[in-house]
């Protein structure tokens, strides 16, 4: 599986233009500019890039001693002449394109625009998915991926949100992002991405996570006085590390693997990591105490995130994820939504309340001590239909009866794989065979 370079921030769009203008030296040659731009859409993408590709071709058939254009971490670069352009024989103008220099100093680098390749639709059947994970190789994350698109190429993310931000900027394919853990619960942040990104959910895949304790070579427990590692691994853990006898500090990070990579890039010889035996692997690490996890039963459910949903289905079993809120008073009004699946025989498995985030505070008129304020809350509802189905349909029917807003986050096919801990099982999720 090919790691991909980390993405830090969202990657703008910022076509190439082209400026002309005609010098003064004898031959007419025509000199052109790249000059940064933003452009609303892909469709202008393709178009910009296009018109850049033809004025290329233009320059390779006009001059044969112009420089090739060069990429330099997947973007164009300046087009730089190998040596001074001259007029064309039949003494037409030579296309000459040269970067932007200010005051006369050396030339400035331009923004790089990306490839088209880079904003290309989702590759077909056959061809390898681009799937974006947070965290560093080595992640639970990672293996998650691989998991859900066996043979993709994983590209790691330092934050959800630019997770979420590869995908909408067509960086990447798919992305698959943790939702819940067995011991944790809620992952609260993605939750929250879920509601502000258009992104759908396609699949969820189920992932035991097992825990190893692991320092540099040649490290002894005894000699240790740090552990550093994801919060929640560090709280999965806590009771194994108490029995081992260790007296140490235990420290936050970012992720577990990254916890890994930063104990081996620093040479600390004091401190260990908790992590997977595939980051190990790769930063070079020895593995102390295997399976340190409290709970045998630690399970991670991620779900795999796409821009275009897919066609549910009523030849497996699927899974609907939905969101709404209401703006009515009393405890009826949920007692009502959820009636709605209850009365058509449809089974509920995750109902989560999280707070509004745009309208947070409900004033509402109470005689006795005034106005009163209450919290306003989404609700996010998991139940066991597929949206194929007449009384899934039906059932949202008269939800949005009820509620003030109602999105649907993906109708996609449950994970059935059996919950081992050494289960790789391939994830089928409804868009595989489009893919």
């Amino acid at each position: 599986m090919a790691a991909a370079s980390l993405i830090k921030a969202p990657v703008g769009q910022n076509p190439a233009r082209m400026g002309a203008g005609r010098s003064s030296a004898g031959g007419g040659v025509v000199r052109c500019s790249l000059q940064g731009a933003v452009v609303g859409g892909r469709a202008e993408w393709q178009s910009s890039c296009a018109v850049l590709s033809s004025k290329v071709a233009a320059l390779g058939a006009a001059s044969p001693h112009a420089a090739a254009p060069s990429f330099v971490n997947g973007h164009v670069a300046p087009l730089v002449p190998e040596q001074p352009a001259a007029a064309a024989e039949d003494g037409g103008a030579v296309l000459d394109l040269v970067p932007v220099s200010r005051g006369g100093g050396a030339p400035k680098t331009l923004p790089q625009p990306l490839r088209i390749s880079d904003l290309s639709p989702a590759p077909m059947h056959g061809s390898q998915l681009r799937v974006a994970y947070q965290g560093v190789p080595g992640a639970y994350s990672e293996k998650a991926a691989g998991k859900a698109y066996p043979g993709c190429d994983a590209i790691p993310c330092d934050q959800f949100e630019v997770a979420f931000s590869a995908v909408e900027l067509w960086i990447a394919d798919r992305a698959v992002l943790p939702v819940e853990n067995s011991l944790g619960g809620s992952i609260h942040r993605n939750y929250d991405l879920l509601l502000r990104h258009r992104l759908h959910i396609v699949g969820e895949v189920q992932l035991p996570v097992h825990h190893c304790l692991m320092a540099l070579p040649g490290v002894r427990k005894e000699c240790l006085t740090r552990v550093m590692s994801h919060p929640q691994a560090l709280a999965q853990c806590e009771h194994t590390l108490t029995a081992m006898g260790l007296n140490v500090v235990r420290e936050a990070f970012d992720d577990t693997a990254g916890a890994a990579e930063y104990v081996a890039a620093n040479g600390l010889r004091d401190t260990a990591a908790i992590a997977s035996s595939r980051a190990a692997e790769l930063y070079g690490m020895e593995v102390l105490a295997d399976g340190i996890q409290d709970d045998c039963g630690n399970v991670t459910r991620f779900v795999m995130l796409a821009r275009e949903p897919i066609v549910p289905r009523t030849d497996r079993p699927f899974k609907t994820s939905i969101v709404f809120a209401h703006d009515k008073e009393g405890t009826s009004v949920l007692f009502k939504v959820l009636s709605a699946f209850a009365f058509r025989d449809i089974t509920l498995t995750k109902i989560e309340s999280r707070p509004h985030r745009h309208r947070p505070i409900r004033l509402v008129d109470d005689a006795n001590v005034g106005t009163a304020k209450h919290f306003e809350y989404m609700f996010y509802v998991d139940f066991q239909a597929s949206l194929a189905e007449p009384r899934a349909q039906n059932a949202l029917a008269e939800v949005q009866e009820y509620t003030s807003f109602l999105r649907v986050l993906g109708s996609y096919p449950m994970d059935m794989t059996p919950m081992t801990a050494g289960s790789s099982s391939t994830v089928t999720s409804d868009d595989s065979s489009s893919t």
